[in-house]
């Protein structure tokens, strides 16, 4: 007999506001028979799987929605989806548009209106005001009971569904129906707030995948045709009109224009592309028309794998939030505990009163709520990773967040991630009767043709210079040496002065100059005569000296680590005023890593290159230049897009700033739990002053969190 192999099943869940909604799906959904690696992302709306009896699918569906959540979902390895969409309480779908059309908003108005009604009617007829408060006890209550009954069947007992009915069920008994109605109102109006919260921490997020367009001009044998972008193959040629945004990764194929990349990278000033040059899906085209060949299917532009990672990273728990969410599972049945002594022990063991004490014990129920404690953490940190994605800082996880705003050392590669990764004219030096301009002139002439990095730095500078020059009509490279053309007539050389026999003491002594200060160093010849020097070096980005000054007022340690020669490396570090170690290998740097790492606060190595990829994944915290190879971008925990040196600091100030919010949630939540605690069972608060202190902590700690979503830079 054949057994059949486990189902992997990924469902789509709407309605979920915090982790005590996720605990609420994993518990129940884990106790189906078969059910293995169950797993909730708030965040990203998902509920992941794996089946060993995959005819269970269909309870995957009948379990989520007993809990009052929406569901829809998919099996990979077969048609059958198990869709189903949940009844729709005031959980089942995410609070969109206006919130008085959302059934939690409708809930809110209704629960509101009774008791209006009722209070109008104590003043009109006194003696139905009772029922008005009942109905609207019971209209606002009835959610709550079904969705604790739910989860209590399904293994979940203390949850705030549960503690809410226990309270408000016990509050009508003893007589306090007009307290019980308001109790429910407010919870139904914490539930709405919340909502809104979760999905204005969610939308920063999903804004994020709408800046790519869905659609692309391609070109075909029939001429343009506007296609879906998921219709769209790798090689397919694409026009981009002026002010359209560019629909897939595509490299330029003819056009010139510039690109506004602000949304993909937080660059506030556009960047020229030219043929050969990438472009990014969802930059904005602002001047003239661009024809480009498609690179990477919709699912893999940036774009795409930034959305997935920031989903990812926002569903993953922080240490922070872990040992929040461990606390509230015993904090929860701990409140339960006390609220019961509260209701039996002054009555038993003094003689109290016993409904004053159970009327104690039930605002009891109702403070203990850790809504506001449970929603403090991931809230910051989805609103603090969709603020730093939407200004090219790409975190991939709560805990990497966490981590590296405490590093005390941070190690940079030179090549790419602290230099451009692409030499530049330095110096040009004329040595005979010649000005520079027609030292570079004759240079860029002679290396036009060249592909090699030097000859177009070359070519560049003097097109950056507004010189004019004619391309060489003849041009021979010289293995080893450099290259021979013929320009104006006459035969020049141009390369290494070792290599090519130059003999004159002086100018090789110029040379050993430039060189000492990590140059490289080209001679121009014409005949034997030395006509000039041109020095070149990959320069430091623009903004490295002012990021690594940012670092150093962070209290952070920063380092360089490259393979590249001494001189070089020490020039660079020299202008940049930072510690340097090179000529090292992939192990070296590895090794300089663990090192570093054992010093307090962990250290995060930021490089671009494939042979960094063993350092970012041996740091405390590995981040990648956007500009960087696959490999690294894989290997690190975060990116920087905008390819700044300044935006390490910014991250560092990032997290710095979301463990500030997250601290000062955890005092506001905690803090107003013991104040009233203390009220509560002193008697100066009653029920609605319980419920409406719990909401009144939620409210603010969300909104607390969502100030990192206003981050401006």
């Amino acid at each position: 007999m054949m057994s059949t192999a486990p189902l992997s099943l990924k469902f789509k869940v709407t309605g979920m506001d915090c982790a005590a909604c996720a605990r609420k799906i994993e518990t129940a959904v884990g106790r189906i028979p078969g059910a293995s690696g169950v797993t909730v992302g708030v965040t990203s709306e998902t509920l992941s799987v794996t089946l060993a009896e995959p005819e269970r699918e269909s309870e995957i569906a009948r379990t989520v929605k007993s809990l009052g959540y929406g569901i829809s979902g998919e099996a990979p390895a077969s048609d059958h989806s198990g869709q189903a969409q949940g009844d729709h309480d005031g959980h089942t779908r995410p609070i969109e548009g206006s919130w008085w059309q959302s059934p939690k908003g409708r809930l809110v108005l209704l629960s509101g209106g009774l008791i209006a009604a009722a209070y109008l009617a104590t003043l009109i007829v006194p003696q139905f005001s009772l029922y008005v408060f009942l109905a609207a006890c019971i209209a606002g209550a009835i959610p709550v009971v079904r969705r604790a009954v739910a989860a209590a069947r399904s293994g979940a007992f203390f949850t705030i569904e549960m503690l809410m009915t226990v309270a408000v069920v016990g509050a009508v008994i003893i007589g306090a129906t007009e307290e019980a109605a308001l109790v429910v109102f407010l919870f139904a109006v914490g539930e709405l707030l919340e909502g809104i919260a979760a999905g204005r921490a969610r939308s920063g997020i999903k804004a994020l995948a709408d800046i790519a367009p869905k659609t692309a001009m391609v070109e075909t044998q029939e001429g343009l045709v506007e296609t879906p972008i998921e219709a769209i193959a790798v090689g397919a040629i694409i026009v981009v009109r002026p002010g359209d945004r560019v629909p897939a990764d595509a490299t330029v194929i003819s056009g010139v224009s510039a690109l506004d990349e602000s949304a993909l990278t937080g660059e506030s000033i556009p960047k020229v592309k030219e043929p050969g040059d990438r472009v990014l899906a969802g930059s904005i085209n602002s001047e003239a028309m661009l024809h480009c060949r498609v690179e990477a299917e919709a699912k893999d532009t940036l774009i795409a794998r930034v959305v997935k990672l920031v989903e990812e990273a926002a569903d993953a728990e922080a240490p922070t939030e872990r040992f929040i969410d461990a606390f509230s599972r015993y904090y929860m049945p701990a409140i339960c505990a006390l609220a019961l002594a509260v209701a039996l022990v002054p009555p038993l063991a003094l003689g109290a009163d016993w409904w004053t004490w159970i009327y104690r014990a039930l605002a009891l129920l109702l403070i203990g709520c850790p809504c506001a404690l449970v929603i403090s953490t991931p809230a910051a940190i989805a609103s603090a990773l969709a603020a730093g994605a939407r200004r090219g800082l790409l975190v991939k996880g709560g805990g990497v967040l966490e981590a590296i705003g405490k590093v005390s050392a941070i190690a940079f590669d030179k090549t790419g991630t602290l230099t451009e990764g692409k030499p530049k004219v330095t110096d040009v030096v004329p040595l005979g009767d010649r000005g520079e301009a027609e030292v570079l002139r004759i240079a860029a002439a002679a290396e036009s043709a060249s592909s090699h990095p030097l000859a177009v730095a070359i070519v560049a500078q003097a097109k950056a210079r507004g010189i004019a020059f004619t391309p060489a009509s003849h041009s021979e490279v010289l293995p080893g040496k450099g290259v021979s053309a013929r320009v104006d007539g006459r035969i020049v050389t141009i390369g290494a002065a070792q290599r090519l026999g130059v003999g004159s003491i002086d100018v090789l002594d110029q040379a050993r100059r430039l060189e000492a200060e990590g140059k490289s160093v080209s001679v121009l010849q014409t005949g034997g005569k030395v006509l000039g020097l041109i020095a070149l070096r990959d320069e430091p980005r623009a903004d490295a000296p002012e990021g690594l000054k940012d670092l150093d007022a962070l209290g952070v340690r920063t380092v360089m680590l490259t393979g590249d020669n001494r001189a070089n490396a020490e020039a660079v570090g020299q202008m940049l005023g930072m510690e340097v170690h090179a000529e090292l290998l992939p192990e070296d740097k590895l090794a300089f890593i663990r090192k570093l790492a054992q010093g307090r606060g962990g250290v995060a190595k930021v490089g671009d290159g494939i042979n960094d990829a063993p350092a970012l994944a041996a740091a405390t915290v590995g981040i990648a230049m956007g500009s960087g190879t696959d490999v690294a971008l894989e290997a690190a925990d975060a990116a920087v897009l905008n390819n700044k040196v300044g935006d390490v600091a910014a991250l560092v100030r990032l997290s710095r700033r979301a463990m500030r919010v997250i601290g000062e949630n955890v005092t506001i939540a905690l803090g107003l739990k013991a104040v009233f605690l203390v009220t509560t069972i002193a008697g100066m608060t009653g029920l609605w002053i319980a419920i409406l202190a719990d909401t009144g902590a939620t409210v603010l700690v969300t909104a607390n969190a969502l100030r990192l979503l206003r981050i401006k830079s």
